[in-house]
């Protein structure tokens, strides 16, 4: 029972990481500042956690798991709270941060929990389950929260996020006992796992695709506000995009066993990049009849983009057995940072170009992903054997 509340947990921290893409228009409104400014309220979160993650994973090593998650929650759901009081932009742009401290402290350790709590036997699933809290946030929490918003305004999302979060809180606290292993690697250990080449590389691919989705994700109420879409409209297309991922993760684990996990990842690449270059065709050849193709694109985004993650993750545990969950959580770093960069370059894009031109610029980036992936690929293909005489 406790795994559930774990995976709660990752709900509501999934939740908030991707709902704010719904409702950057009306903050931007509501405080006075532009559309990109209002994105760097992505960047900042993503950049907090992708930096703080690791440096707090190894700070607190020595401390109790249950101990560290109720600092983790605490944190987090403070963070939403001032979010609903925040009436400036810099108040604002702290609570984010301060979330982000939270989140990045509270997922590698919920993973390193679910695996202590549950029996050998079932830790596959136990770990299955808290990141289902994640896919389920995409499909459930973000059009939920986009919708409750539009309704009661963008302070109430963050309130719904703080009381999904103070339930998580309270479940772990009276299911979770004390004395868990303590097992976060030392910083020495996750830098050592950061030289091997193979791994550089792996996470270079995982910047340039969360670079390339963020891009357009960040600001992905803008164009559509641009085509009409109502705010119900929107929150049918993040539901759209959350169940087109949801599929695509489940899609991508199957596909990594059946056709590997190098063919799967260039497959999801690949469709990801088509997709997003896809949409900003149909912004700026169809503006008047776009809907549905739109809607069509955000589906092949999102399920091929999700596809690669599944195929993704067993690539680089391959690279370094051993040292997995190291790699993982470099992985995790390596996401965020893509996620920060391409909140910043889809606010540039915005303040330079037009939001039609979000797609391909981050259709560019994913297909250079792809090219890195392929070359990887090609340096790992079965050399000839060379038969002397």
């Amino acid at each position: 029972m406790s795994v559930f509340w774990l995976a709660l947990a990752a709900f509501a921290i999934g939740t908030e990481g991707f709902v704010i893409a719904g409702l950057l228009p009306s903050i931007a409104a509501d405080l006075s500042i532009s559309v990109p400014a209002a994105g760097q309220l992505v960047t900042a979160y993503a950049l907090t956690y992708a930096v703080g993650s690791p440096i707090l994973a190894v700070t607190l090593n020595n401390i109790d798991r249950r101990t560290v998650l109720a600092l983790a929650l605490s944190t987090f759901i403070a963070g939403n709270l001032v979010a609903t009081l925040a009436s400036s932009y810099a108040l604002l742009l702290a609570s984010r941060m301060l979330m982000a401290l939270g989140s990045g402290l509270c997922m590698p350790t919920a993973l390193a929990v679910s695996v202590a709590v549950a029996a050998p036997e079932r830790r596959g699933r136990a770990v299955a389950l808290v990141t289902s809290g994640l896919t389920v946030a995409t499909v459930i929490g973000v059009p939920l929260g986009n919708l409750v918003g539009s309704l009661l305004g963008w302070r109430a999302t963050f309130a719904m996020v703080a009381l999904i979060g103070a339930v998580a809180l309270a479940g772990l606290l009276l299911g979770l006992p004390r004395g868990l292993p303590r097992n976060t690697a030392s910083l020495s250990e996750r830098l050592a796992v950061a030289r091997h080449s193979n791994v550089v590389i792996a996470l270079l691919i995982t910047i340039l695709w969360a670079l390339g989705g963020f891009t357009v994700f960040t600001y992905f109420a803008v164009p559509l506000r641009g085509l009409g879409f109502d705010a119900a409209q929107i929150s049918l297309a993040l539901l759209v995009f959350g169940g087109a991922a949801a599929i695509g993760n489940m899609l991508g684990g199957v596909l990594a066993d059946r056709l590997g996990t190098l063919a799967t990842a260039g497959l999801g690449l690949a469709g990801m990049a088509s997709a997003l270059i896809l949409h900003s065709l149909v912004l700026k050849l169809m503006p008047g009849q776009a809907h549905y193709a739109v809607l069509g694109a955000i589906f092949l985004w999102g399920i091929s983009g999700w596809a690669f993650y599944p195929a993704q993750i067993a690539s680089i545990i391959r690279i370094e057995p051993q040292a997995s969950m190291i790699a993982l959580s470099l992985n995790a770093s390596a996401m965020y940072l893509g996620f920060a960069i391409g909140g910043a370059l889809g606010g540039a894009v915005l303040a330079t170009l037009s939001p039609t031109d979000l797609g391909w610029i981050g259709g560019s980036s994913v297909a250079a992903s792809l090219l890195v992936h392929l070359a990887r690929g090609w340096q790992a293909r079965p050399k000839p054997v060379k038969i002397a005489g």
